[in-house]
């Protein structure tokens, strides 16, 4: 992908942690040290380059894809999701974050009536803890934040209902120059997107499906930081 450029040029091995982890080799290790600009440009070249459309999801694939749940909840039965996709808690057995207390920050390393657990201070590789959801997909919790599409908002009040980004349209840099790294519309608060699913860094409470976070702009990169793709399929039928 490295002669595919379209918007901007990427650091071919921007990741942090360089080294295998526990004899598994390196490049098993999630991506990271990498911010929104440099995610939406290797979605770009892979689309290029396969013929087929590969793209950042938006919050709302993010969570459903997180949650793994297909039938609509019953809200007049008092019916809810779950924190995580495997049930009410979660320890340093199933995913990767802090499982030790943070004072600096006041966080717990355990949630509910999970246990405290490791911190590994570092990321795992891909499918390391051998857990999926029902949708096949591993580390949806802990491990790396995965950029999300969509710009910042504060809450869900006027979003799309169709599961699509939900993109400010008066921004320039939406509308025809989404890769323009440190255009002048950086100055303000569109200039955030959303990461979603926790880190390495952090304890359980912010690894829950629902968190979702507006920690920096989109061109800061983090050994935290990472992202994960959807490729875009017509419908038939």
């Amino acid at each position: 992908l490295i002669d595919l450029k379209v918007n901007q040029d990427l650091d071919p091995d921007p990741s942090y942690f360089k080294k295998p982890y526990q004899g598994i080799d390196r490049w098993q290790r999630p991506v990271e040290n990498v911010n929104w600009y440099d995610a939406v440009e290797f979605c770009h070249r892979l689309s290029n380059l396969t013929g087929r459309e590969y793209r950042l999801p938006s919050e709302a694939q993010w969570e459903y894809a997180c949650r793994g749940v297909r039938e609509p909840l019953n809200l007049e039965a008092g019916e809810s999701y779950p924190p995580f996709h495997f049930g009410e808690t979660i320890t340093t057995d199933l995913a990767n974050y802090r499982g030790t207390d943070n004072k600096n920050f006041g966080s717990s390393g355990s949630y509910g009536t999970g246990p405290k657990g490791e911190y590994r201070e570092q990321t795992t590789p891909v499918g390391y803890f051998q857990v999926v959801n029902s949708f096949g997909l591993s580390d949806m919790h802990g491990n790396v934040w995965e950029w999300c599409l969509d710009d910042w908002h504060d809450n869900y009040e006027g979003a799309p209902t169709d599961g699509s980004a939900w993109i400010d349209d008066s921004e320039a840099e939406n509308v025809n120059g989404e890769n323009q790294l440190y255009s002048a519309n950086n100055e303000n608060k569109s200039s955030y997107s959303v990461v979603r699913g926790g880190s390495w860094y952090i304890n359980p409470y912010d690894c829950r499906s629902a968190i979702r976070i507006d920690f920096d702009r989109r061109g800061n990169r983090y050994s935290t930081y990472g992202f994960r793709l959807v490729c875009v399929s017509g419908r038939t039928g």
